[in-house]
């Protein structure tokens, strides 16, 4: 997802300077009906009368205090770091069960090398591992080292989410830690696709399916919870709209992952079975700037001195055409074979050289950061 001008190691980016990893919202596309989704009466028949439509019960009122008093406590303000340039990133956490697992937005630990979280309810402050995530899905689990009896998040559904509805955004406003900032917003989509600029590294990705919410979601609050009116969560804020909105004067908005889609990629990563999206485990590197060759295949643009690559002998040039017999196609390919492996895997790597030769080099991979 990343251009030519901004490539980084597969399996492997690190976050420069004190950046808060916000996703910020570029493109808009905004569906079809807005302001009726899920509001239009039910047309079927039922009963002894089927000429009346069924209407739908009465959107709830929403206390925000009520609401952000219900969720707060079992929320966590997160940091990521990385060597040698210090904190990389600031987040929210929402936490799922009382010995430390945690849902976060993947871009928040992106990169990471170390990851802190301060428990908002009682102020202590854990190490953390990362479990496992999709960064397709821009959502990661992570285990809190020592955690006990923390205060568990209500986990509600998105599917019966409602266009005009309303909802709280709760998170760490600012990477200032602290309290979590409450923000009051209306769903006006639940079906936005973005494409999203992540500030801390300068890469964008689409995300579709998300939750708009009519809300100035700011940095920090990545990872936290949208909450409905009853003080579930229903939604894991990931992005908000930029200045480019602002400056076409359009209202800024937020947008969250459906805790649905959320908690299946949590199931996977609970499962211990990867797949070329959800990553488990400590991620694998090879050591590689890459990018697609023509016509096939993975060419490597630099190999990282001191990595696995680099130790194997490869250099700039190469191709890479296949991981284990299995056909590499393109960078991306790449990547996807190499987020189904763990470090210190063996892997045989089909090379193809400038000059045309063909080869096949053994590989063992080396412990990256989340990517």
């Amino acid at each position: 997802m990343d251009d030519e001008r901004h490539r980084a190691p597969e399996g492997q980016r690190a976050g420069g300077g004190r950046a808060l990893a916000l996703l910020v919202a570029l493109l808009l596309a905004v569906a079809a009906f807005i302001g009726f989704r899920g509001e239009l009466p039910d047309w079927s028949s039922s009963g002894a009368d089927s000429s009346a439509p069924a209407l739908l019960e009465p959107l709830p009122a929403l206390d925000p205090v009520a609401v952000a008093h219900a969720v707060e406590p079992a929320l966590v303000n997160i940091n990521a770091s990385s060597r040698p340039f210090g904190v990389a990133a600031a987040g929210t956490g929402i936490v799922l069960t009382a010995d430390g697992q945690v849902l976060t937005s993947h871009h928040v630990v992106k990169g990471a090398e170390i990851v802190t979280v301060t428990d908002v309810g009682n102020g202590t402050v854990y190490d953390a591992k990362v479990l496992g995530y999709d960064a397709g899905a821009d959502i990661a689990l992570l285990e809190l080292t020592g955690a006990t009896d923390l205060t568990i998040a209500r986990i509600g559904s998105s599917a019966e989410l409602r266009v005009r509805e309303k909802v709280l955004a709760i998170g760490n406003a600012g990477g200032a830690g602290g309290i979590p900032t409450s923000i009051q917003g209306s769903i006006t989509d639940l079906n936005s696709t973005i494409v999203a600029l992540n500030s801390s590294d300068l890469t964008r990705k689409p995300l579709t399916g998300m939750v708009e919410i009519a809300a100035p979601v700011t940095a920090g609050q990545s990872g936290g919870a949208l909450a409905d009116p009853g003080g579930t969560v229903v939604g894991v804020i990931t992005a908000a709209s930029g200045g480019n909105a602002r400056e076409v004067g359009h209202s800024p908005n937020g947008y969250a992952v459906p805790i649905d889609t959320a908690m299946r990629v949590v199931g996977q990563i609970r499962s211990g079975t990867p797949t070329e999206s959800v990553h488990i485990g400590p991620t694998a590197t090879l050591g590689v700037l890459i990018s697609d060759a023509k016509p096939s295949g993975a060419r490597i643009d630099v190999a990282l001195y001191g990595l696995p690559a680099y130790a194997a002998g490869l250099i700039e040039g190469d191709v890479i055409t296949s991981i284990d017999g299995r056909d590499i196609t393109s960078a991306k390919a790449l990547r996807a074979a190499i987020n189904v492996h763990t470090p210190d895997d063996t892997v045989a790597l089909g090379i193809l050289d400038a000059d045309g030769a063909q080869r096949t080099v053994t590989v063992v991979l080396a412990l990256g950061t989340p990517n």
